[in-house]
């Protein structure tokens, strides 16, 4: 529960009352791709090929599940402070589809920032490739990973989670600096999340190799962190919980 006594221990502590992270909805390249790390064939990355990762749509279903998950946000979470994207446009869309559920003078009290530091990680020059092109253009990239490890290693010309890492820090820090005792809602990437985990809940470099079976980020789902008083720290209480029922 919300109190002022709570409140005021949350900013003694330079930490935000709450924080509620919501994956993007589902993007037109979640769809082509499939859940895989890159395009089945040619036929399967047509309508995408060329398309910065910046510029990536949601799909029409996606743009549902965000106004549908806003009506439960609100619902359960009430009026954020401040809502952060990531400036992509499918994070921008979701946003849009969430802040929906709010009246104009809700509306008018939530302050909409967009901050590069929590985008998603660069993919770098397989992304656009099918999983033939990128053995035959990188065929050490396989024991590569495998002999790195899914944190710290990364693709070619693109980004690990390690560095990713460094830009996630000093977005929260910015959070617990200037944000601290309010509610905040975060709309990011699947790659940004396992990093917002990293370093909130101190994991190993060996927890954040990659996502627990059946753990992966879901479009629009829903991570809530709350500031414990007794912990002086935000806590993990619910994690990628979809808020619609299908």
């Amino acid at each position: 529960m919300e109190t002022s006594s709570l409140r005021l221990a949350a900013v003694k502590a330079e930490r935000p009352l709450e924080m509620v992270f919501i994956r993007h909805a589902e993007s037109v390249r979640n769809r082509a791709k499939k859940g895989a790390v890159y395009f089945a064939d040619e036929y399967a990355r047509r309508d995408v090929e060329g398309i910065p990762d910046h510029l990536i749509d949601i799909t029409p279903e996606g743009k549902k599940l965000a106004e549908a998950t806003g009506i439960a946000l609100r619902k359960l979470y009430g009026v954020p402070g401040y809502l952060y994207h990531s400036g992509y446009k499918r994070t921008i869309e979701t946003a849009d589809g969430i802040l929906a559920a709010y009246s104009d003078e809700e509306r008018a009290l939530i302050k909409v920032r967009s901050n590069l530091f929590i985008r998603e990680r660069a993919a770098g020059h397989t992304y656009d490739m099918t999983e033939a092109e990128a053995e035959h253009y990188f065929p050490y990239l396989k024991k590569y990973w495998e002999t790195n490890g899914g944190f710290m290693a990364a693709p070619p010309g693109g980004e690990s989670l390690a560095a990713m890492a460094e830009r996630v820090y000093l977005f929260l820090n910015m959070l617990f600096r200037d944000r601290a005792g309010q509610k905040i809602f975060v709309v990011t990437h699947g790659g940004t999340l396992r990093l917002f985990r990293y370093l909130l809940e101190h994991w190993t470099y060996e927890q954040a190799q990659k996502w627990p079976p059946g753990q992966s980020p879901k479009n629009c789902g829903v991570t809530v962190y709350r500031f414990d008083e007794g912990e002086q720290r935000l806590k993990l209480v619910e994690y990628n919980r979809i808020l619609v029922a299908s």
